[in-house]
């Protein structure tokens, strides 16, 4: 173990995925957002499949148990990943990402709901100050939904950005169940290629021939996305989950210095006060199952901020 290491790793990935989804929000005006799942899955493939022969885990890491349940995972989680990009179109990088952060409340609801876990009150009061800070996030954009065409398109954007948090949340669902029985890298490789899959469903609805530009930042996206996710599971290897799984909120401060530098967008202090309530839940239940003794690394490595 190497928990520096482990904590660098984590912090290069949260990064990297920030800047990812900068990327997809770059494009987002031309590109819908099925076709950007596409970019970002598909390219995405190669990056991990070059990782895994790298290791010497083509053979191995990639042989499959439950294929039905990767195929449910695929599902929720590349709606999660449609919405949360149809969101970014519509609102500020930095608020796309505190709401996103309601996806691990969400996964201590739905463990108690579908694989039967303990949940104390302890952990429910933590839920619950979260969920406090995402309607103080959200409260705006819903007073707004009989406005101004831009100020209802935003309302929209926050109620598709909180959908992806839920199917984040029951696509962490399925990962809890898949690490039981299947590697980690096969969960991070067949949901690239189920993604990419289903993405193609979209086609009829409305893809465009991307621009110069916008082509490269999504295959840039993809294969950011890519590294990002070798990054994140490698980290994984270095580090308990409670040691480095605080760390993901580092995502807010690189969404604020990125929207703030490439989209002119400044974050409200009433947007800020949300996201520091969810931050604190968060990390009080992250340290509250570390004390509980509930093992989650394996699930932790599989997660992308869209399930």
């Amino acid at each position: 173990m190497n928990p520096l290491k482990g904590i660098a790793l984590k912090l290069c990935a949260v990064m990297l995925f920030i800047v990812m989804s900068a990327l997809i929000k770059a494009a987002s005006e031309t590109v819908p957002p099925g076709e950007a799942v596409f970019f970002r899955s598909f390219f995405a493939i190669p990056v991990i499949f070059a990782w895994l022969a790298f290791r010497g885990e083509v053979r191995t890491g990639l042989k499959v148990t439950s294929r039905m349940g990767h195929f449910w995972r695929g599902v929720v989680g590349t709606t999660a990943m449609g919405l949360m990009f149809a969101g970014l179109g519509l609102l500020p990088l930095p608020e796309v990402t505190a709401l996103g952060y309601a996806a691990p409340l969400l996964v201590v609801i739905f463990a108690a709901m579908f694989l039967d876990e303990k949940v104390g009150v302890f952990r429910l009061a933590a839920v619950a100050l979260g969920l406090a800070g995402v309607l103080i996030v959200l409260s705006p954009r819903l007073t707004t939904l009989s406005g101004p065409q831009v100020e209802t398109a935003q309302a929209v954007g926050a109620v598709l950005v909180l959908l992806g948090a839920v199917c984040a949340a029951l696509a962490q669902i399925y990962i809890r169940k898949l690490v039981q029985t299947e590697q980690t890298s096969a969960i991070v490789f067949y949901f690239s290629l189920t993604s990419t899959t289903l993405s193609l469903l979209t086609l009829p609805f409305g893809w465009v021939i991307p621009g110069v530009l916008e082509t490269v930042f999504l295959i840039l996206a993809g294969l950011i996305g890519g590294v990002a996710q070798i990054f994140l599971t490698s980290a994984y290897r270095y580090a308990d989950a409670s040691v480095i799984a605080p760390f993901d909120y580092a995502s807010m401060l690189f969404a604020i210095v990125i929207g703030y530098v490439f989209f002119q967008e400044v974050p409200t202090q009433q947007m800020l006060l949300g996201a520091a309530l969810v931050i604190l839940a968060g990390i009080i239940i992250i340290l509250r199952e570390r004390q509980l003794g509930l093992k989650r690394g394996r699930a932790r490595s599989v997660k992308t901020p869209q399930g």
